[in-house]
């Protein structure tokens, strides 16, 4: 096992919000926040619903485990996401602080943590974010090409 079970137990958490997203017709990306071994933050994308382009599930997540401590620093956090965040996802990491990155599938397109860029690990900003990637990439990278597939099928109907 290359991951802790606890970080098998996060991912998959954060996948429950994926399929939220997917079933809102949203692209299915899902977020937890953990602290101390519990989930104080979750979300998922809804972008769509809100007519937010920042209502990334990071985003979400992030405001959501804020709120739980009434804090903004969450540098005793985790974070585990399903797509590689973006640069405004991973700048919204940095500002408040999370101590790791749990990501399952890279983004090739937008990816800020290690495809494009790498901001979490190589900011010069006053923080820095221990990154990991791969937990569950397989089932997350699964239900990506199953809502776009069925994105493309209704486009072309």
């Amino acid at each position: 096992m290359l991951f802790s079970e606890d970080s098998y137990r996060y991912m998959y958490a954060a996948l429950q919000e994926a399929q939220k997203a997917f079933d809102d017709d949203e692209v299915p990306v899902g977020a937890v926040v953990v602290h101390k071994n519990r989930i104080i933050g979750r979300g998922y994308n809804q972008v769509e619903k809100l007519k937010d382009a920042t209502a990334h599930a990071e985003m979400i997540a992030i405001t959501s485990a804020s709120n739980n401590l009434q804090n903004w620093r969450l540098n005793e956090c985790a974070i585990y996401v399903t797509l590689e965040p973006c640069i405004m996802c991973t700048g919204a990491l940095l500002s408040s602080r999370i101590n790791e990155l749990f990501y399952a599938a890279s983004d090739i397109k937008f990816g800020a943590c290690g495809s494009i860029h790498n901001l979490a690990e190589n900011s010069k900003t006053n923080h820095t974010i221990k990154v990991y990637s791969g937990v569950l990439a397989k089932e997350s990278e699964e239900l990506l090409k199953t809502f776009f597939n069925k994105k493309r099928l209704n486009t072309k109907k």
